[in-house]
C-alpha cells in the first residue's frame, strides 16, 4: 500500500472514531483490503469511501464529518447491538419512513442515549429492520417527553433509489 493511501486511511479512521466511536469504526473498516476512496477532483481531498464497490461513507466538505449510506447502516445494524447509533420507531409507521418521511417524536420508542442533535442516525423499527438514515434534530432525553415535532430528518429511506 502506498503512503498516501495509509495517510488517508488513518485520517478517515480518526474522523470515524471521533464521530461514531472506535467500536463502529472497527465495524465499518473491518476488511481493510477492500477499502478504497475517491478524492475530489477540485481539492484532491477525500470525498467518498468505498467498501468493494459499495459506497460506505461520504465525507462532507462543509463540516468534515461523515454521512452514512444505507450500505454502512446495514453493516452497523448487523454487527452492533441495538440501539447503538439508532432511533427505534413503532412498527406501524415503517412504510412511511421507508418512503423518506421524517420521524416524529411521538413515534420514537427507543434511542441511543449517546446521540446528540445533528448526529447521523440509523432509523429502525422495533424488529431492528433498517428504514432509513438521517439527522437527529432533538436531544434523546427530550424525544421521549415530546408528543409533537420532528425527531429525525430522514435523508434517505430504503425505498428511495438515489444516492
Amino acid at each position: 500500500m502506498d503512503t498516501n493511501f495509509l495517510i488517508g486511511l488513518r485520517k478517515i479512521k480518526g474522523i470515524s472514531d471521533y464521530q461514531f466511536g472506535p467500536p463502529i469504526t472497527d465495524i465499518l473498516f473491518d476488511d481493510m483490503d477492500h477499502i478504497h476512496f475517491e478524492r475530489s477532483p477540485n481539492t484532491n481531498k477525500i470525498r467518498y469511501i468505498y467498501y468493494k464497490d459499495n459506497l460506505l461513507l461520504i465525507l462532507r466538505p462543509t463540516n468534515g464529518f461523515f454521512t452514512l449510506t444505507l450500505f454502512s447502516a446495514e453493516k452497523i445494524i448487523k454487527k452492533s447491538i441495538s440501539p447503538k447509533l439508532r432511533v427505534v420507531v413503532l412498527n406501524d409507521i415503517s412504510e412511511f419512513i421507508k418512503k423518506g418521511r421524517n420521524v416524529f417524536c411521538k413515534h420514537v420508542v427507543g434511542i441511543d442515549d449517546d446521540l446528540r442533535p445533528l448526529d447521523e442516525v440509523i432509523v429502525v423499527n422495533q424488529d431492528d429492520e433498517l428504514l432509513g438514515i438521517g439527522k437527529l434534530k432533538v436531544p434523546g432525553p427530550y424525544i421521549r417527553s415530546f408528543s409533537v415535532g420532528v425527531a429525525v430528518n430522514i435523508r434517505k429511506g430504503v425505498y428511495k433509489s438515489t444516492f
